[in-house]
């Protein structure tokens, strides 16, 4: 079997008392950390928002991303909860899709409601900072030993060995985590090129979530999981609604832009 890398690190970092610190959670942290300084750091360039609003908006996308990312985990995983009632308002069991999801939501219907500022430009601000804050709390998930791949012999492949660690212990797994990290590093990248570039607002927004959703779609048919429709894991199948969703809206904001670009220009 060719070398692989053994990854001995306990997910969890201390106890104070009843209250557990882990990786997981201070990684998740610092992406929620981060996505804050991003805003205000690129805010002072393209003046969205005021500084007031974006500390409020950023309050509503923390607690409704953490309601929808719970609450994604839980249906996904009923069989179990139905059961673990209590294990519902753990602090594990979050989803990537969830945070997204409902944070977006969250912050739209904030700018609805409030009339401080337009969510398509917002949108375009966030998305390349939204890929970091992804990337930062994969690093979580990788040092928790959470949504790794399936099993492998390939030179690739990880092993996990603290009794701590969410992964199955001795047994080479592909770490889709890392995979993930490298990705969002990509799409940041490319999601800086075309910032400023595409027309209309929120079209960087729309493309962000296209890209996302036919990662999640991809690589979930190398990462464990249960079936939770058609066969397709629960992240697998939001992948495909939002590139059924998204891919058609990008296609019709190129077509609109080419047939009459002032007036798009101009939103």
């Amino acid at each position: 079997m060719p070398e692989v890398i053994y990854i001995n690190v306990n997910p969890i970092i201390f106890h104070i008392g009843p209250l557990t610190v882990g990786w997981y959670g201070v990684m998740v942290s610092l992406a929620v950390l981060f996505m804050l300084s991003w805003v205000i750091w690129q805010n002072r360039k393209y003046k969205v928002i005021s500084t007031d609003t974006a500390l409020n908006v950023s309050i509503v996308a923390v607690f409704s991303g953490i309601i929808f990312s719970k609450l994604l985990h839980v249906i996904d995983q009923w069989q179990y909860y139905s059961h673990n009632l209590g294990q519902i308002f753990s602090g594990q069991g979050l989803t990537i899709w969830g945070a997204v999801l409902g944070a977006t939501l969250g912050i739209w219907l904030y700018s609805y409601f409030s009339k401080q500022f337009r969510f398509p430009e917002f949108g375009d601000m966030m998305a390349p900072g939204i890929m970091i804050a992804q990337a930062i709390g994969r690093v979580g998930c990788t040092l928790n030993g959470c949504c790794y791949g399936l099993e492998s012999n390939s030179g690739c492949a990880v092993i996990y060995t603290s009794p701590g660690s969410y992964a199955p212990l001795g047994i080479p797994v592909l770490p889709t985590q890392v995979f993930e990290i490298g990705y969002d590093l990509i799409v940041f990248g490319i999601l800086m090129l075309l910032r400023d570039r595409l027309k209309p607002k929120g079209g960087l927004f729309t493309v962000y979530f296209a890209l996302y959703g036919a990662w999640r779609f991809g690589i979930e048919y190398i990462r464990a999981g249960t079936p939770f429709i058609f066969g397709m894991h629960q992240a697998q199948f939001i992948g495909l609604i939002v590139l059924l969703i998204t891919v058609p809206i990008i296609i019709f904001k190129v077509r609109l832009k080419k047939k009459d670009p002032s007036p798009i220009d101009q939103d």
